[in-house]
């Protein structure tokens, strides 16, 4: 057993894995693999042990074209490391790698036939396929005739159906795909189906002439494909026709347009219109002002709709602001007509609050009390004539002989005194003689 390979993670699964198990790899990666263990033995052809003694190396030991030493060295190189699918399929088939080169060289010198083919079952010979390795559909040219390939072939996958290349159907690619047509050959066999699609790696501006070709800048040109109506033909052009296309009709050799419009054949939902277009139709909706029509505009309409009114041939739209009395009976509102219906505002000056047009006015601010307006001078003067008449009141009171409201009319005449005997009492008492 391999358990000197220094490039392959000791897994313990590796012990449990079976040839069964290797069913489900892809053939893509066998084959990859047995083309890079290929490479290694022709990399590897002209190498010894390189010992000092290589006479005394080959005598005892194998010879190293067929030693163990040899195939690890391949091996190592066989997969990529970041390869999963490769390095995976390289340790579950261990044991089938070790008999083909220690046993089986020379009776099976393909690698990949012995091991992906005939042990793994992955893949099949060319021109088969299935888990059966079943024959490829095949006819004068080869696999598929030559033009197209089989699905799944060289596979155990697939059904071995033809896949025809651009221009080809049919079950071997004999025929001309839809669109495309056979050119006559010089020698009066069956020619190539022309019309295969130009290239899209290249940019080229190509000009049409009535001959069926394409023109490039350079000169060279290119045969056409059947005519764009065309489902079959004898030509490019526009009348060898053979066939039409779904939504035209054969006349002389030429495909005409079928106008469903114009027949029972369109099926357009309500409010909607029939438009004809090449090979087709579209439906298309109605003007506004229609409720049906026959075509665009407020011109083709069947009835017109709400907010509208037949004026000559036009449904045109209703200005309910000027045709009704009190369009809008709100107080203040006014009428603002709108295509095909109007609608009520505030007029000019006016805002709604509740559901009401009012004046727009900014809001009163809180009511001024009866000193707001007064200056501090003002204010000033008010209090000191306040204040004399409380002196007055006690003076009144102290004549008829009461000490106490005497005692406190003495105190005020004397707080009022300091007062007046003040920078604030010259100020007040310029102000009265002003």
């Amino acid at each position: 057993m391999w358990g000197v390979w220094p490039f392959l993670p000791a897994l313990v699964l590796l012990s449990e894995l079976s040839v069964e198990k290797v069913q489900t790899a892809p053939c893509q990666t066998c084959r990859k693999l047995t083309e890079s263990f290929i490479k290694g033995l022709e990399k590897t052809a002209n190498k010894n042990f390189g010992g000092g003694n290589t006479a005394w190396e080959e005598e005892k030991l194998a010879k190293y074209a067929r030693s163990e030493t040899r195939l690890l060295e391949i091996v190592e190189a066989a997969c990529e490391k970041t390869d999963f699918e490769c390095n995976r399929l390289l340790e579950q088939i261990e044991d089938q790698v070790e008999t083909w080169w220690f046993h089986r060289q020379q009776e099976a010198p393909d690698l990949f036939e012995w091991l992906c083919i005939e042990q793994l079952t992955l893949c099949c010979q060319p021109g088969h396929f299935g888990p059966d390795c079943k024959e490829c559909p095949s006819g004068p040219g080869g696999v598929c005739g030559g033009l197209g390939r089989c699905e799944g072939e060289g596979t155990r996958l697939g059904d071995g159906e033809c896949v025809c290349d651009p221009g080809y159907s049919g079950q071997l690619c004999q025929s001309c795909a839809d669109g495309y047509f056979r050119e006559k050959s010089s020698n009066d066999s069956a020619g190539a189906c022309a019309g295969a699609p130009f290239p899209h790696c290249c940019l080229h501006v190509y000009m049409f002439n009535q001959s069926g070709y394409w023109f490039d800048v350079n000169g060279s040109r290119s045969r056409l494909a059947c005519y764009h109506s065309c489902k079959k033909c004898s030509g490019p052009q526009d009348y060898k026709c053979l066939a039409c296309k779904p939504g035209w009709i054969l006349h002389d050799n030429k495909c005409v347009d079928i106008d469903e419009c114009g027949t029972e054949l369109a099926r357009c939902p309500s409010n909607t219109y029939c438009h004809n277009i090449d090979g087709s139709y579209e439906c298309r909706g109605c003007d506004q002002a229609c409720v049906g029509c026959m075509g665009s505009g407020p011109a083709r309409c069947k009835k017109c709709a709400r907010g509208y009114r037949l004026k000559g041939a036009k449904c045109l739209d209703v200005d309910e602001c000027s045709e009704r009395a009190i369009a809008c009976p709100g107080l203040n509102e006014a009428c603002i007509n709108e295509e095909g219906s109007f609608h009520c505002d505030c007029a000019e000056g006016f805002i709604r609050r509740d559901s009401i047009c009012v004046e727009n006015k900014p809001p009163a601010g809180p009511e001024k009390g009866l000193f707001d307006d007064m200056t501090d001078d003002e204010v000033l003067v008010l209090q000191q004539m306040f204040f004399g008449v409380i002196i007055c009141a006690l003076a009144t009171l102290a004549a008829k002989g009461d000490m106490v409201f005497t005692a406190i009319f003495i105190g005020g005449v004397a707080a009022m005194a300091g007062y007046w005997l003040t920078e604030k009492g010259d100020y007040m008492l310029d102000g009265f003689l002003k």
